[in-house]
Parts: structure tokens; C-alpha cells; sequence
């Protein structure tokens, strides 16, 4: 049991920017408890609308303004810390492999694919 974390890829246009259900989907990434990831991820859940009480099997879609600042605060350091029961721990060695994320994210992006966020805990 432990935080896992998925950025997914659909070619369905959602309704939403959160709490969106979709019918087909492929894995772009998978993180094992790496908890500051999502806690961003979070973050930008709420300020998209979110409403669920625990953020916890819900999707985000990301978009390229999102990449572009999930980037800049990997670069910076800057993901929130963030602490769960079942999260485990960031140690920044998960750096080079977010910014490889961040480039298949922009890649299906620019192949017309919807990105999102999700997770399970």
C-alpha cells in the first residue's frame, strides 16, 4: 500500500479541467511515493476547481502553462513538501526523471492527446 501516482493520456476532450471520467486512457508516467510531486499536483487540483476532501483518485488534466510551471519549480526545487500516512518521502532524485515526464507530456500535448494527473492511495 503507498502513494501511486500516474500521468495518463487520452484522446477524450473532457468537460472539465478536474473530476472528469474517462472511457480509454494510456500510461505516459508512474511515480512510487514521491509525495511533493502530489502535493503540486494538489495544489493546482484546487486552484482548477477541485472540490473533493481528499485528493485521492481524481483527475487534473495538465495543460502547457501547467508543464511549463510544474518545470520551472522542479528546476527551482520547489515542489511543496508534502506528508501522508502512505506517501513515503521525496529526496530529489526524482528531478531528472519529473523533467522527462514534462518533455512525453509536451510531446502528447503537441499530438493532440489530453494530459492528466491522477493518483491512488
Amino acid at each position: 500500500m503507498g502513494l501511486d501516482m500516474y500521468a495518463m493520456t487520452t484522446a477524450e476532450n473532457p468537460e472539465a479541467e478536474v473530476d472528469f471520467k474517462v472511457g480509454a486512457a494510456n500510461e505516459l508516467s508512474y511515480w512510487r511515493k514521491h509525495p511533493n510531486l502530489h502535493g503540486w499536483m494538489e495544489a493546482l487540483y484546487r486552484e482548477k476547481g477541485g472540490a473533493e476532501d481528499i485528493f485521492n483518485c481524481v483527475n487534473v488534466r495538465l495543460s502547457r502553462d501547467d508543464l511549463e510551471r510544474l518545470e520551472a519549480d522542479v528546476k527551482a526545487k520547489r515542489l511543496p513538501h508534502t506528508s501522508g500516512f502512505f506517501f513515503g518521502a521525496s529526496d530529489g532524485s526524482e528531478e531528472a526523471d519529473d523533467l522527462a515526464f514534462i518533455n512525453r507530456a509536451r510531446e502528447a500535448l503537441s499530438a493532440g492527446l489530453i494530459v492528466y494527473y491522477t493518483s491512488w492511495w
